[in-house]
Formats: structure tokens, sequence, C-alpha cells
């Protein structure tokens, strides 16, 4: 929050301070049902997990929920969040892109103890990683690395399925190989789908066709180059992150215009 205040003037501080306190009111603990689990890639899974007290479990694209697993006896050592990769359909249901972590204690029980019917312990949604009305009138970069894909698949989705009126969307999406790219054929299939929606998936480490070659900031930039009204949300890795803020700086950009959501 600190972060997002840092340039609002003094006066002005405590005002935006308790509106995003409001924002992010606590939810109550809650039991989720683990309803349908699917293998995305080679170490990805897509879990999709129902909320049975709640008709329809409401969220704004953009936000996570925090599970509570059992893998230590101190709770802010057994909370794990991951932003919900859904989009809020006025159902109880709602997916987690979750990739698997070497050594990681949260990842690994929830892939090797976690199954079809399975209940966990969550609270959310939480955040304020979302797209707001003064997004829509510039154009939107929503630059991605691993599974911080996920948020910005939710205001893909919303996007279209509200008919929201907006410029050019651009998901720029950063792997290293193309057995690592999530959802290809979805945000291919909503270049079609969703005017002024464009995907760039970029490979670091690997020639393909379906790809573009190199790191994400060579998209944005040649994108940018024209310094049109922007605004940029970027969520992944901390290298991306820090990078990304430098870079996007350098190109005449105010730091206001920068949102982010880091991963690990």
């Amino acid at each position: 929050i600190m972060e997002d205040l840092k340039d609002i003037p003094g006066p002005k501080i405590l005002h935006c301070l308790k509106k995003k306190l409001t924002i992010m009111a606590v939810e109550p603990w809650r039991i989720g049902k683990v309803i349908k689990i699917e293998q995305q890639n080679y170490n990805t899974r897509r879990f999709f997990i129902q909320i049975p007290e709640l008709t329809s479990f409401d969220y704004k694209p953009g936000q996570f929920v925090t599970l509570d697993l059992p893998i230590h006896e101190k709770p802010n050592k057994r909370w794990r969040s991951y932003s919900i990769s859904s989009w809020p359909d006025g159902s109880n249901v709602f997916e987690l892109c979750i990739v698997l972590l070497e050594g990681g204690a949260g990842t690994t029980y929830l892939f090797n103890e976690v199954n079809e019917g399975s209940e966990i312990t969550l609270r959310g949604p939480v955040g304020v990683f979302t797209l707001h009305e003064e997004n829509f009138e510039k154009d939107i970069f929503l630059i991605a690395t691993g599974t911080g894909i996920a948020p910005f698949r939710s205001m893909a989705n919303n996007i279209k399925l509200k008919n929201i009126a907006h410029k050019n969307v651009h998901i720029i999406f950063g792997c290293r190989t193309q057995r690592d790219l999530l959802y290809y054929d979805e945000f291919r299939q909503l270049e079609k789908d969703l005017p002024g929606f464009h995907y760039h998936p970029v490979l670091s480490r690997e020639d393909w066709d379906g790809a573009g070659k190199g790191y994400v900031h060579a998209v944005y930039k040649e994108l940018c180059k024209d310094k049109q009204d922007a605004c940029f949300f970027l969520c992944g890795w901390k290298a991306m992150i820090d990078e990304a803020k430098k870079t996007i700086q350098e190109l005449g950009y105010d730091r206001k215009a920068i949102h982010q959501e880091l991963y690990g």
C-alpha cells in the first residue's frame, strides 16, 4: 500500500489509505472444496475450488485468495496466496493456476496431498491489483512471467464477458520454453473474439514460430515507442518487475501508471 501512496501529497494520504484498507477488508476463513484438478503443463495444475456455503463467490479480476495449509504449526508459515485465474461468472467456483516449486512446502502439499473432493481452508478475495474505469481510457499493458499470467487471464476474459469498452489490451507473457506457456490456445482464440486484444508470448530460451524470442521488455518498448496514453500492470518474477519499472519510466511514463503484483 505504501508503495502506491508514496507519490501522493500529504493531506491526501489518509483519505487514500482509508480507501485502500476498506477495499482490503479481511474476509472470513471459509472451507473450499476442490471439485476438479487439471494438469495444465508438466509442472502446473489448475485447481477448481467451490465455496459450498455461498451461492456466488464474488471477486474482482486481479484479486487473490490465501490458503491455510496444514504444513506448519505457526499460522503465518501455513498461508500461501494465489491470484484467481478465472473470472467472476456468478457461480461459487473459482480457479487457481499453481506451479510446483522445487522444495516448496505449500505447492508440494497441494500437488501430493490434495485431490478432487479435498477440502481447503481459505480466505478471500483480497487485493487491489485490479483494473479501474480510468484504465480503460488508455492502452492497457498486462506484463507477466510464469503463473503471473493468472490475474491477467481473469481481467481479459472479464472484459469480454462484461463487454467493457476499452482501447488496446496487450498481454505480454514471458516464459523460458514452449512447454512453459499457459493458456496459449485460449489467448489465441481471445485475439479472434475480443477486438483490441493482443497476445504477445515471448520465449527466452527457445525459438518457436508461435512466440517471439527474448524477453518481455523489448515487446512493450516497441509497442510504446510513440508514448501513447498507457497503464502497465506487472505480475511475476521480481527481476522482471524491477527491470520493467525502470524501463517503463525511462520511456517517459509516470511511476503512477505502473501497478505490480510480486511472485517470489
